[in-house]
């Protein structure tokens, strides 16, 4: 048993079922295979995608429970004191959004270093993260535009297209994410 097997019946299998993955993984050392039915195999790989999804549910859940958690520490406190409720009753993207962004540049550059769910993290924007910052990202939107008095996730999603140059099918991807989970779109798309 090489050490990705002992990893996956360790954490996921049965003995019955690794044996059943062990014979499918080399037909050829089973004489008596004579017509091949995919059930066995259709339902390891079922289990072998729960045990993926599984550990990217961790990294999700990881990610809940540290979430802007340097906000709550100088130099960011101090100014988002300051500034949070300046830019809760502003328009999202707007100048005078622009200009309090300008005035909280010290905060928001240690922000940006410390959170990987922000494009500004890296030089190359939205094409060096990976699925969880995206994920991450998506509901930080989400839960940002909630707390402007004319947020909403869909406008968030249209201006960042420009303000990040995101590509027709992530932000395609964005809004049939929020559709699926039934956020409500401003009254001018209904």
């Amino acid at each position: 048993m090489n050490k990705q097997e002992e990893q996956l019946y360790d954490e996921f299998m049965t003995q019955r079922e690794f044996d059943i993955w062990n014979e499918l993984s080399n037909p050829l050392k089973n004489k008596q295979m004579k017509k091949y039915d995919s059930t066995k195999d259709t339902l390891l790989h079922i289990k072998r995608v729960a045990q993926l999804l599984s550990q990217a549910s961790i990294e999700l859940m990881r990610r809940s429970n540290i979430h802007d958690d340097s906000k709550l520490e100088n130099p960011e406190k101090d100014l988002f004191d300051k500034y949070t409720p300046k830019l809760a009753g502003c328009t999202y993207g707007s100048d005078e959004y622009k200009g309090y962004l300008e005035e909280l540049q010290v905060a928001l550059k240690h922000h940006y270093l410390l959170n990987s769910h922000h494009p500004e993290h890296y030089d190359n924007g939205i094409n060096g993260m990976d699925l969880f910052d995206i994920i991450e990202m998506f509901f930080d939107w989400k839960a940002a535009g909630e707390r402007h008095n004319d947020g909403n996730i869909y406008k968030s999603i249209e201006h960042n297209k420009e303000r990040f140059k995101m590509s027709g099918q992530l932000t395609d991807i964005f809004k049939n994410t929020a559709d699926r989970i039934g956020y409500k779109k401003p009254d001018k798309q209904k």
